[in-house]
């Protein structure tokens, strides 16, 4: 429960009619949710128009309704409050209703193409292994310390945002890590929230069914970065060509990691095998249980963030040391036999697809066969389902094009995205086989001792998203299955 006046707080109000110290005792962004005493505040989405549900939420018993434009019909003992933009008032809102949560904990977010998911993970893990009550927001999934909750987006909407960090706080979080989306970004969801630091990964070409353009993008992630505090910090990858743009107008502290050139935080790799990397930091010697390049970019933006966070340096990489990634993301298992290495990888970025091969390539001794299988999801950037068809056929031995998560596509017309461009030499290399479970057979069908199958694109996901409806899935447990099943 709270006073109007009092959560539109920081709100661009055009134009108020009827009394605004009225309580409201929840907000509504679903108009079929809204009941009696309840804002609503009517947002323009890409399906539908919250605005045209006005009259029936009214019915329904709404106290409040905020909105970019004042109906025709005004009720009498409902507030109607005009506001310039109600996405940016909606993260405003729902800050000041829930009690400005953010401001109270040390929220971290993190952004980029690559590597969000691992970073704000392993963060949460770190810090928990520093003896702190973290809450960890995910693609994968929700932390409220030791509690589970399920992720349904990478960055929730802002209602649900700022109810999870008050559930957060109450539950005595003292540290956030969320992943930051450039949706989010965009449409205002973190409108309204302290962020105690910022950390960028890298940016390639990915979403730009939604961005249109890649300056678009671009402009989008920055944008977090300019609006970050002047007690805040920022953490930028220094060897992305757009790491120093991201923070050029940052009030924010700047820091940088890098593998390749001065930082503040400085890496170099020793060792990188499938036992782990060893490398140094900042002249530290150390051994992580994790594997390849991408992921000593992580490690370094980990390690950049916990000092800036004001974290004992020889703990954090005590703690580092041991922590395994995120599920799903260079996530792997050997055959009963011993026989042949499985890799499941949420790479489904052509950039991401690139990193996990070159690392896989790095890894192995040279005689063994890479056997890909890949897809490309229905109803996202079509643009990048060729350059996934190309760097599948060119940095594997073997490349089987499947089906993603269709949605409302035809996976047959996917796949034929995917080979449009293909040379002669890539046509050579690669099949495909629309039935997932399919191609993952065939691909540990195909496998000789020593060999390495990599099943790209889906991680962590248990489902196949098919005409509307979420299939059960797991490429992990089906990659195990294969190996049993095929004796390998």
């Amino acid at each position: 429960m709270a006073i109007l006046q009092d959560i539109l707080y920081k709100v661009r109000i055009r134009s108020v009619h009827g009394d605004t110290r009225v309580d409201v005792k929840a907000l509504q962004l679903d108009s079929r949710k809204v009941g009696a005493g309840e804002a609503f505040i009517a947002q323009k989405g890409v399906a539908s128009d919250g605005h045209d549900y006005i009259s029936k939420v009214v019915e329904q018993g709404a106290i409040a309704i905020i909105c970019e434009t004042m109906p025709a019909e005004l009720k009498e003992g409902v507030t109607y409050v005009e506001v310039e933009n109600s996405h940016a008032a909606a993260g405003l809102i729902a800050h000041n209703f829930y009690g400005q949560p953010s401001e109270k904990l040390k929220l971290v977010g993190v952004t980029g193409t690559n590597g969000k998911t691992t970073i704000a993970t392993l963060l949460y893990k770190l810090f928990s292994g520093l003896g702190h009550t973290c809450g960890l927001l995910s693609t994968v999934e929700n932390h409220i310390g030791n509690k589970v909750v399920p992720a349904t987006h990478t960055t929730p909407d802002a209602i649900s945002l700022n109810a999870l960090l008050k559930e957060m706080l109450d539950a005595g979080c003292t540290h956030v890590f969320m992943e930051t989306s450039s949706h989010a970004i965009h449409q205002h969801r973190i409108s309204g929230l302290r962020y105690a630091g910022g950390i960028f990964s890298n940016i390639t070409h990915d979403h730009l069914d939604y961005h249109k353009t890649f300056d678009e993008y671009i402009r989008v992630k920055k944008a977090f970065f300019d609006g970050l505090p002047s007690d805040a910090f920022a953490v930028s990858n220094a060897d992305d060509k757009r790491g120093a743009v991201m923070l050029q107008n940052t009030a924010a502290h700047k820091y940088f990691y890098s593998l390749r050139t001065l930082a503040d935080f400085k890496g170099k790799i020793i060792e990188n095998a499938l036992t782990g990397l060893v490398m140094t930091i900042n002249d530290q010697e150390v051994h992580f249980r994790l594997i390849g390049e991408f992921n000593a970019y992580n490690l370094l933006a980990v390690y950049g963030a916990a000092i800036c966070l004001g974290e004992d340096k020889h703990e954090v990489l005590r703690v580092l040391s041991n922590i395994t990634g995120a599920e799903g993301r260079f996530d792997y298992i050997i055959s009963k036999n011993g026989q042949v290495i499985g890799i499941v990888d949420y790479a489904h970025t052509p950039d991401a697809l690139l990193n996990v091969l070159a690392t896989i390539k790095k890894l192995r001794k040279g005689h063994e066969q890479i056997i890909t299988v890949v897809g490309c999801g229905g109803d996202r950037d079509k643009t990048k389902r060729p350059q996934m068809g190309e760097i599948a056929c060119e940095h594997s031995d073997k490349a089987i094009f499947t089906s993603d998560n269709p949605r409302s596509e035809d996976p047959l017309e996917i796949l034929k995205d995917m080979e449009a461009t293909l040379n002669t030499a890539a046509k050579r290399k690669f099949i495909s086989i629309a039935d997932r479970k399919e191609a993952i057979k065939t691909a540990v069908s195909l496998a000789n001792p020593e060999d390495i199958v990599l099943i790209a694109g889906k991680g962590h996901e248990k489902y196949q998203d098919i005409k509307g409806v979420k299939h059960p899935f797991d490429d992990k447990q089906v990659l195990q299955e294969m190996f049993d099943l095929l004796d390998k």
